[in-house]
């Protein structure tokens, strides 16, 4: 496998935090990138600074038909693709004192029917890729149930299982599928956060982080960071489950306190 060469990625969620960082990163390391967001100015920028690396294929992702046409402006133009980033995400959090259904559909239609509707264009490209990659920018919130995190965290547990299985029937073809799990990153989304963020990374330091394991020859099946973040989250989650319960309710916080992200 040669990775020195340029490679055509197609990166979603690029206009702000990891996503707009690791764009950064990656054109910076002399690969073309199709960008992909909802909000145009920062993919426009990118553009100005890089304008023979950067392919403009801004839309909506919650929208199937967007998607479709945001592929088929890929094959037109590339043709094929070696590798797909998968960053686009919301977080909204849960007050059980007023369960709302439809944020929790919100936010499963974005962090993982956007990332279905997103395979199915991406496949049929990468198939005449080359050494081609498969990524998914998940969460460590994966590893552990975590107060008023029920619509994130089932998002994103959904994305994790869909690329785990995705990973095993696409080996046979040769393309490689890595998982991304981060911890607390400094994001315009965890800016509205309203409770401790341990060991929280700026948006730069992870996506630098990110593009080092993404661009090895041999391809990591997960990333996920900071380690001893990672692992304190791995080991609450061996516990007995009358027990992590009990750590865990201590985190709530009263309604009267909660400031949901808008």
């Amino acid at each position: 496998m040669n990775l020195d060469k340029e490679r055509s990625i197609w990166l979603t969620g690029a206009s702000s935090g990891i996503g707009l960082a690791l764009a950064e990163e990656l054109l910076k390391a002399g690969h073309r990138l199709a960008l992909t967001a909802r909000t145009v100015g920062p993919l426009e920028a990118l553009d100005e600074r890089y304008p023979h690396q950067v392919l403009l294929a801004p839309g909506d992702i919650t929208d199937n038909e967007q998607v479709m046409e945001i592929g088929e402006r890929i094959a037109q133009v590339w043709g094929s693709l070696d590798t797909v980033i998968l960053n686009a995400g919301t977080c909204e959090y849960v007050n059980c004192k007023h369960f709302d259904a439809a944020l929790v559909e919100r936010v499963v239609r974005t962090n993982l029917l956007a990332s279905s509707y997103c395979v199915q264009e991406a496949l049929p490209l990468l198939r005449l890729g080359r050494d081609p990659h498969l990524v998914a920018v998940c969460s460590s919130v994966t590893f552990l149930p975590l107060t008023r995190a029920e619509a994130y965290g089932a998002s994103k547990a959904g994305l994790r299982y869909l690329f785990q299985a995705l990973r095993i029937d696409l080996a046979h073809e040769g393309i490689d599928v890595t998982i991304v799990s981060p911890g607390f990153v400094d994001t315009p989304l965890t800016a509205n956060n309203d409770f401790p963020m341990p060991m929280r990374w700026p948006a730069d330091k992870a996506a630098r982080h990110i593009a080092e394991r993404l661009l090895r020859l041999k391809r990591p099946l997960e990333i996920a960071f900071p380690t001893p973040f990672i692992f304190a989250l791995r080991l609450l989650a061996l516990l007995p489950t009358r027990l992590q319960l009990a750590l865990t309710r201590r985190m709530v916080r009263s309604p009267d306190m909660e400031k949901d992200i808008p």
